[in-house]
Parts: structure tokens; C-alpha cells; sequence
């Protein structure tokens, strides 16, 4: 593959962010889904503007999706030689936040049928006074078609991802251009 070519979603993604599209503005989550992942030159700029380092790529991130502020989600290739399904789902904030938000793509779509998006999860810790998850049916369909063995909450999916990966932040912040 090229560095520009097309990055179509895994289908299980791909079905899940079809259903976002049509939920955008009606339920609450402040995500906003791609068609496809960025290509390689658009994450590279995106990383680099993120980072405030020009020397970093973001090779190893596939960026599928925004928040309202520009934060986005993606997922982080780190387990080598493993499927794109097998990869943590991450949330890189507008304004510096960070968190796994599920340990692999099964996981997020539990996330999502629970009514969380990627910044809600990164940010459960401090979530906005009035804001209620609302469990979406057609996510959940996706998820029991594509993840029936994977089924856990959304305070399950957040908890193991924060477990699992505990230095997340430490290991993003490295990356950042130091001022």
C-alpha cells in the first residue's frame, strides 16, 4: 500500500461509523465519523500540528473521526503483527487530552452501543454535569453481529483499557514539542 491510498475501515468499523453518521447532532456524542481513514500525509500533518512536532508522523495511528473541537479518535497500531480489529482505540483532544478508550475495535463497539463516543470515554472522568449516555440499538445490533463474545459495558471497556494501559499519557506526552 502506498502511503496515500485509500484506507477503507475494517467492515465492522465501517458498519458502526455508518449508523454514527446518521446520529450526528440527535444523541448527544460529540463524534463525528470519517468515511475512511485519513491517508498517511493527512495524519502525518494532523500528528505534527497535535504534537507541535515536525520531526513526528503518526505512523503508527489510523485517524477515523473527529469531535466537534478537532480531537480525534484513532487507532493505534502498538500490538505488532496484529489485525487492525486487534488495536486500541484512542482519543487525542483538541486541547491535550488523551486516553485508550478500548482495548480493541470489538470493545468500542460495546462503547459506542452504550451511548458513549471517543471523547466521552477519554473524559468519563470529568464528564459534563447534565450529560446522559443514550444506548443506541443499532450500534448494539452491530456490536452482538460482529463482537458477541466482547460484550461489556461502557464502564467495563474504559476501565480495562485504562488498565491496560496505564502510561498512555506519559507515552503520548513524549512525542509533544517541549516549550
Amino acid at each position: 500500500m502506498t502511503p496515500n491510498e485509500d484506507r477503507p475501515f475494517p467492515p465492522a468499523l465501517a458498519a458502526a461509523m455508518a449508523v454514527r453518521l446518521g446520529c450526528i447532532g440527535q444523541d448527544g456524542i460529540d463524534f463525528e465519523p470519517y468515511e475512511a481513514f485519513l491517508t498517511a500525509d493527512e495524519t502525518a500533518d494532523w500528528f505534527r500540528a497535535w504534537t507541535g512536532n515536525s520531526e513526528r508522523r503518526g505512523g503508527a495511528l489510523r485517524v477515523f473521526g473527529q469531535d466537534g473541537t478537532g480531537g480525534s479518535a484513532c487507532l493505534w497500531l502498538i500490538r505488532s503483527g496484529q489485525p487492525l480489529v486487534e488495536q486500541p482505540v484512542i482519543f487525542l483532544g483538541s486541547e491535550g487530552e488523551t486516553g485508550v478508550v478500548a482495548r480493541n475495535l470489538w470493545a468500542f463497539l460495546w462503547l459506542l452501543s452504550d451511548g458513549f463516543g471517543p471523547w466521552e470515554a477519554a473524559t468519563s472522568y470529568d464528564p459534563e454535569p447534565d450529560w446522559i449516555p443514550h444506548p443506541n440499538r443499532e450500534l448494539k445490533a452491530i456490536a452482538e453481529r460482529f463482537a458477541p463474545d466482547h460484550r461489556a459495558s461502557a464502564a467495563t471497556v474504559i476501565e480495562e483499557a485504562t488498565q491496560e494501559f496505564p502510561d498512555f499519557d506519559d507515552i503520548i506526552m513524549k512525542l509533544r514539542r517541549r516549550t
